[in-house]
């Protein structure tokens, strides 16, 4: 058999019964398009795919049934003041730990990148659907499970290889973490607003915009938190009948389009957000009532944005 680095690596994770797939060479980027429904465990296709490749490896954490914990090195950037002192992701780890009064969960399988940051791999809760985070948990932290991929111990880039330094089991994730990284439900509906057929179309035309906006000038770092709070609110939406399914659906795919391909961002990334996002808001509807002429018109509010 012939044999590589690479495809040694990706069968271990396979072995390991993790979901694996191609990267680019030396990147982050899937080498496939639907690399969530591909990713594979199956040892043949693994051989296919790496035998004659120097592609790096993804592994499909979700499908895997993995939490993976990104913790980034700050740089020497100043951290927000809550975490003043921190200089890397794991020191806000064990802050976050702190608060809690737990140990810092760093007694699981994990992967150092070649940029000084690190993966810390979990075993995902019986039950619990997590998606993808960054930042929201602390300054430096990123999340992976459903949805989402983290780059595998072997691959290689500009600045060294991805290398595992603690190995042995993956840890359940704890459960201050879980609850951490349980997105919050949207806000409770208040009372509808009273607007004319006229104002009420330019209302939620200004919303769409606005949210659109909002995720077109999104960073790196927020892009999915922005995405997903922008399908929330256009959902609400489309629960309320007030904007139609595939309007909302086009409007942020459309403030996508410079997105996608960039740091990772791939086009199913992208509709699986939406799909949650926009789902999630129909389930708390909201509307814009239709007020009768002669009637006291309120002037619409901001639009609204968790």
């Amino acid at each position: 058999m012939t044999w590589n680095r690479l495809l040694g690596a990706a069968l271990d994770a396979a072995d390991r019964g993790w979901h694996v797939f191609p990267l680019v060479r030396a990147g982050k980027v899937p080498a496939l398009r639907d690399w969530e429904q591909r990713a594979t465990t199956d040892k043949r296709r693994i051989y296919r795919w790496w035998v004659n490749a120097e592609a790096n490896i993804g592994v499909a954490t979700g499908r895997s049934g993995l939490v993976v914990i990104d913790l980034d090195d700050g740089r020497g950037a100043a951290p927000p003041e809550r975490f003043a002192g921190a200089r890397h992701g794991r020191d806000v780890l064990a802050m976050l730990a702190a608060e809690f009064d737990v140990p810092v969960p760093t007694d699981t399988f994990e992967v150092a990148t070649p940029r000084g940051g690190s993966h810390l791999y979990f075993r995902s809760p019986p039950g619990l659907v997590l998606r993808n985070t960054a930042g929201s948990l602390g300054w430096k932290i990123d999340s992976r499970s459903v949805g989402g991929y983290c780059v595998a111990a072997g691959s290689a880039a500009e600045h060294g290889v991805y290398r595992v330094v603690r190995g042995g089991e993956v840890a359940e994730l704890p459960d201050w973490l879980a609850r951490a990284l349980t997105p919050a439900p949207p806000p409770a509906l208040g009372p509808p607003m009273e607007l004319s057929a006229r104002r009420a179309s330019a209302y939620v035309r200004a919303i769409v915009e606005s949210e659109a906006r909002a995720v077109a000038a999104a960073s790196t770092g927020t892009r999915h938190r922005v995405l997903l709070t922008a399908a929330r609110n256009l959902g609400r939406l489309v629960g309320g009948g007030e904007l139609a399914d595939h309007d909302a659906r086009a409007a942020l795919w459309e403030a996508c389009s410079g997105h996608i391909g960039i740091d990772g961002c791939t086009a199913e990334e992208v509709h699986r957000t939406i799909e949650d996002g926009v789902a999630y808001g129909e389930r708390l509807p909201r509307w814009v009532s239709r007020a009768q002429p002669g009637t006291a018109q309120a002037q619409p509010p901001r639009p609204d944005r968790a």
